[in-house]
């Protein structure tokens, strides 16, 4: 392996894990943000500016969110995989697995997403009919989706291409790369709706410009970048070994982000069945949840990749202290986050949309989401935690129970008898305090690094 490793590269295998991985963690956070600032400028800015068609139009690019989730972020959380075996390489100083996982995660990640494209032009009519989208929306949905469709190849491209870079202990470029998309995308909205008069058609079209912009730059930076984990032309083949050690991890991260989404699906086509102003109202409110969501990802990948280096480098004490530092950190952050948008929720909500009912419901359902988030933060940083020991199956499972089953009963059962927004709101608190006790119980239970000090005893 070169030695002479990037100043950009945080060393995670010493010095003080507090200032480390907050360094780390912060510039994962503004990514996320970033990328979801893409769809809700999308949101903002039809909302505001495609005149009286702009609550149809809001409701109808909130309408895909779901889906989308499904279609793409499901692939996303396998890129997982790619951090945690970079991550192991790299501790374990192992030259050869990292260049055989670089090549193999980015031509993996054009294989899937050229797929995903054909599967959802192919089939976007029938899964939206499924969706209760009233008939005035439905169209301007179908508009949407169908070009973002055509930007999923470059969305995981990008998110691959940061794994990357996140295995290695660099978040800063990826950040930088999303920056200048992120602002190009909200010029381009600006232009395309403002100066050429699209609506949902000219904000889908200047999400796919900046994811394109986004992917290609880091896939440049890659290919003129002389370390091991730089991309070669000619060595961008699939490694058998790479690609069934990032599934394994990978995998059972996806399966959980699919099952999540589908249980959103479910509480989406609900909301839909409530009207166009409630749906309005949950696109705004969700694009902000997301975006305060990033908070706990941004810590739960943080500890995941400091736990992936330090367990290939076999230091097992500075694993079980990354996930301590890793969940103060994180619900301090949370905790700050949660108070800002409490404070200024409302105005939040009226930069989407003016409208005062879209705006009372949004906060509405920014306070019961964001108000138990602290649960969000604990099982994902658990769950972070277990991934960087490569352990990724039995917190998926056990999401999919506490998240996906737990909602989708309370959606046939509770919502079945009182069909009113706030019964469908009730889905995520509850869902979400029994997922983090689900993960605390295993973590409890079964400590990677706990057996790991047995055997060495054993030994």
């Amino acid at each position: 392996m070169n030695s002479n490793k990037e100043t950009k590269h945080i060393d995670m295998l010493s010095g003080s894990l507090w200032k480390k991985i907050l360094i780390f963690a912060v510039p994962l956070v503004l990514i996320g943000i970033i990328e979801q600032l893409f769809n809700a400028a999308d949101v903002a800015v039809v909302g505001r500016f495609s005149g009286e068609n702009g609550k149809n139009a809001m409701a109808a690019v909130g309408a895909t969110s779901s889906i989308i989730g499904l279609i793409v972020y499901t692939f996303i959380a396998v890129s997982l995989g790619t951090n945690v075996v970079i991550a192991h390489a790299y501790g374990a100083s192992d030259s050869s697995m990292i260049k055989k996982c670089v090549h193999t995660s980015a031509l993996s990640s054009i294989i899937i997403g050229i797929a995903l494209t054909i599967f959802a032009e192919a089939f976007a009519v029938p899964i939206f009919k499924t969706q209760d989208i009233p008939s005035d929306v439905f169209d301007m949905t179908i508009k949407y989706f169908r070009i973002y469709s055509l930007g999923i190849p470059l969305i995981l491209l990008y998110n691959f291409l940061a794994s990357i870079y996140r295995g290695v202990g660099n978040t800063k470029t990826p950040l930088i790369v999303l920056i200048i998309s992120g602002v190009l995308n909200l010029v381009l909205n600006l232009i395309f709706v403002l100066g050429f008069g699209l609506d949902v058609e000219g904000v889908a079209l200047a999400t796919v410009i900046s994811n394109a912009i986004s992917a290609l730059v880091l896939f440049i930076m890659l290919l003129f970048n002389k370390e091991d984990y730089g991309i070669r032309i000619k060595e961008l083949k699939i490694s058998g070994k790479a690609l069934i050690m990032i599934l394994q991890i990978g995998i059972p991260a996806g399966i959980q982000s699919a099952v999540f989404c589908i249980a959103n699906i479910i509480i989406q086509t609900k909301i839909n069945s409530l009207g166009n102003t409630i749906m309005a109202a949950s696109s705004a409110a969700y694009n902000v949840e997301a975006i305060v969501s990033y908070v706990f990802a941004g810590f739960s990948q943080a500890a995941t990749t400091f736990v992936g280096q330090n367990y290939g480098a076999g230091d097992i004490k500075r694993c079980k202290a990354t996930l301590s530092v890793s969940l103060i950190e994180g619900a301090i952050a949370l905790g700050i986050t949660d108070l800002l948008i409490f404070a200024f929720g409302r105005p939040i909500i009226g930069l989407f949309n003016s409208d005062s009912d879209v705006i009372y419901y949004g906060y509405i359902r920014l306070l019961y989401i964001c108000s138990s988030f602290m649960f969000t933060l604990i099982y994902e940083v658990i769950a972070g935690y277990l991934r960087g020991f490569g352990i990724s199956f039995m917190p998926s499972i056990l999401t999919t129970i506490g998240i996906c089953g737990v909602r989708i009963l309370w959606i046939y059962t509770m919502f079945t008898r009182h069909k009113t927004f706030k019964v469908i709101l009730m889905a995520y608190p509850i869902s979400l305090f029994i997922t983090a006790l689900l993960l605390f119980i295993l973590l409890l239970i079964n400590h990677p690094a706990k057996r790991h000090e047995n055997e060495n005893c054993e030994l």
